[in-house]
């Protein structure tokens, strides 16, 4: 008998789902497990990647309370900036976007996620690194004066990562639930915990304990994803009052993260790492970011060459968007040193 439906709370349609799981044939061979590709980098165009899925519950609590201007933040080159700025302007909305560089005086140049960014309208806001750790206060004093001017503001996290964001990826795993009546195991990149959190969510509400989920950190470390994720998940589990088949919730348990490949930090890459994206891209047509999907498939990559048994005979690798930024100069100099 198949579990129950989750009690979803309403969203919106925004995305293309559900996506494709493509198999990754000449990949398998050299890794020695069958591998298969979730492909939500085919979630929309503009509006790709993982952060849609999120964004339609997000938009749809935000249209509830009659918003007429969203507010979320990332770095510079942020997807899920991008695909905020994007759902507003097709939802009839305005975006302001707090995005962080280390000289808001001297932005970057308007390539990738910002150029796109200001062609849908976005209001961009360049915040120091400071300015950012601070962000929920800054949310605050922006909030106030959008309200004195008559605006209604609401606003979205980074990444798109709380409780209600997740139902994204509760979503996903239920899509995935007719592949997976075999032992599988999932591997994504963590890069703010709104996805995992979602998966791991999944995974205990469908009963899947024949499945791993596995998150290859890409900034921070495991405990920070411990944590992150831990919070939003019983945040949902209080929340919507959701009862897990078997025993509790544990995040020491149900959270798994490889930690180690943050390499030179968040949204720096090393010539492996990119070496690793060409190659599949090259014997597969599978293009990764060098932000995220670059950096968990170089883990995966690497954790099945020290042992071919890592994460069984059966994963998916989830692919979560970003093509955007391999877009920006800085990028292509360094992808052009490998290619």
């Amino acid at each position: 008998m198949s579990p129950p439906r989750p009690p979803y709370p309403h969203r919106l349609h925004l995305a293309q789902t559900p996506t494709p799981l493509s198999p990754l044939p000449r990949a398998s061979s050299e890794l020695g497990v069958e591998l298969l590709c979730k492909r939500d980098d085919l979630t929309g165009a503009a509006l790709s990647g993982n952060k849609v899925r999120k964004l339609e519950f997000l938009f749809a609590e935000a249209r509830a309370q009659d918003a007429d201007i969203v507010l979320s933040c990332g770095g510079a080159q942020s997807n899920h900036c991008r695909a905020t700025a994007v759902a507003a302007a097709e939802l009839g909305l305005a975006s302001r976007l707090l995005l962080r560089t280390p000289d808001p005086t001297s932005p970057p140049a308007a390539t990738g996620n910002i150029l796109l960014d200001r062609v849908v309208g976005a209001d961009i806001v360049w915040i120091t690194p400071a300015e950012y750790r601070d962000r929920a206060a800054r949310f605050e004093t922006e909030c106030a004066a959008l309200r004195a001017a008559g605006r209604r503001p609401y606003v979205i996290p980074e990444g798109g990562s709380n409780a209600l964001g997740s139902w994204g990826y509760v979503r996903c795993l239920e899509e995935l639930l007719p592949e997976l009546g075999v032992p599988t195991t999932i591997v994504y990149a963590a890069g703010s915990g709104g996805t995992g959190a979602g998966l791991v969510l999944g995974k205990r509400l469908f009963g899947l304990d024949h499945v791993r989920i596995v998150g290859v950190n890409v900034c921070d470390d495991r405990a920070y994803f411990v944590r992150a994720i831990g919070d939003i998940v019983e945040d949902a589990i209080t929340r919507w009052k959701l009862e897990l088949p078997g025993a509790a919730f544990s995040r020491e348990r149900d959270i798994e993260i490889i930690d180690g490949y943050v390499g030179r930090g968040y949204a720096q890459s090393r010539p492996v790492e990119l070496a690793s994206l060409v190659a599949l891209a090259r014997s597969e047509g599978v293009i990764l970011d060098p932000v995220y999907t670059g950096k968990a498939f170089y883990a995966l990559r690497s954790e099945l060459a020290k042992d071919p048994r890592a994460f069984g005979e059966r994963v998916i690798f989830l692919h979560t968007g970003g093509v955007f930024g391999l877009m920006p100069p800085a990028v292509a100099d360094e992808l052009a040193e490998v290619l």
